[in-house]
């Protein structure tokens, strides 16, 4: 395609961006206004379905389609996207009883979509369609239409789906959130289903999956002398040690850090002892805490390493950002 003889001002990109935008928000806004009880509806048909929801839709409303069942499916709302042309050709197999049937159409006349409708509709599946015309034939069909017509489009021809797929997609949104709170699903469902994703390592990863093991935490008694704490720092490699009383529970720690402090103070290193210069009532961590609850208390703090404590509050390890980072929960 060749290239426009003049090359456009950034002022008329930006215009064309900033109109494009605008239209697609109003469209969402007048829609979000139109909503009624067809939405509800819509709803309870997903919620008693024991099945799935299968969407479909041709086109950019296909595209969208895949969108909406991916979001669906991700929320807590078993969802499939099936191609109305390939359901001609056998895929309408996919479709049982006890799914709902989502289809996507701004006209409501795309030929492959209109095609399987009756046949969906004599299986007994209820069929939502989402529609810029209630009056097609694809809402005629439909037992709830959730109407997502647009005035324009934000294409400077009015021909290109823009603000009508985004009018889409929202209401896609919409539908799973409903669904969402409705189902009662939290952060942690979402999480099981994205154990490989970032959200996933956050909201599933506990401290005693990334925690450095009791035998690896370093440890002194309150007696220690200054000696005795830079050679478990040095062996536990976390730049830091716990201070723990006859019980083994943590009263105190010192740091690398605390020792350059001391030693720019001009402080007698000679027979200062663990009791003398640890930073007493340490921040601690039980086992089963979420690794990011651990990641937010060092970021609170502004320190770099937390020890962990078990039920009885003895020390059976310890983590560093370090250890969070090769975790990648932070």
């Amino acid at each position: 395609m060749p290239f426009p003889a003049v090359e456009p001002s950034a002022q008329r990109l930006l215009d064309i961006a900033r109109d494009t935008l605008t239209i697609e928000a109003q469209a969402v806004l007048a829609m979000g206004e139109r909503l009624d009880e067809r939405f509800a509806e819509a709803v309870r048909h997903i919620l008693a379905c024991s099945g799935r929801v299968v969407v479909t839709g041709m086109g950019k409303s296909g595209h969208v389609g895949r969108k909406i069942a991916a979001t669906l499916a991700s929320t807590g709302t078993p969802a499939l996207f099936v191609h109305p042309a390939e359901a001609s050709h056998g895929d309408l197999g996919m479709i049982t009883a006890s799914d709902v049937v989502l289809a996507i159409s701004n006209s409501g006349e795309s030929e492959e979509l209109t095609a399987i409708v009756p046949l969906i509709k004599r299986m007994g599946v209820p069929l939502l369609a989402m529609t810029g015309r209630a009056d097609s034939t694809l809402g005629r069909y439909a037992d709830v239409v959730l109407d997502t017509r647009v005035d324009k489009e934000a294409c400077p021809h009015n021909l290109a789906p823009t603000a009508s797929t985004t009018a889409q997609m929202a209401m896609g949104d919409a539908l799973a959130l409903a669904l969402l709170d409705a189902r009662g699903f939290k952060a942690d469902d979402f999480a099981r289903s994205h154990p490989g994703g970032a959200l996933g390592r956050k909201l599933l990863t506990l401290v005693s999956d990334v925690m450095r093991p009791a035998e690896q935490a370093p440890r002194v008694g309150l007696d220690a002398s200054l000696l005795d704490m830079m050679r478990a720092i040095s062996a536990g490699g976390l730049g830091a040690t716990a201070i723990v009383d006859s019980e083994g529970i943590p009263v105190g720690i010192f740091t690398d850090g605390d020792l350059r402090r001391l030693i720019e103070r001009g402080t007698d290193l000679r027979t200062a002892t663990a009791a003398q210069v640890m930073h007493p009532s340490p921040h601690t961590i039980r086992p089963d805490a979420l690794a990011v609850e651990a990641a937010e208390l060092m970021e609170t703090h502004r320190i770099t390493s937390v020890l962990v404590v078990d039920d009885h509050g003895r020390l059976c390890g310890a983590l560093n950002s370090h250890d969070l980072m090769r975790a990648k929960v932070i």
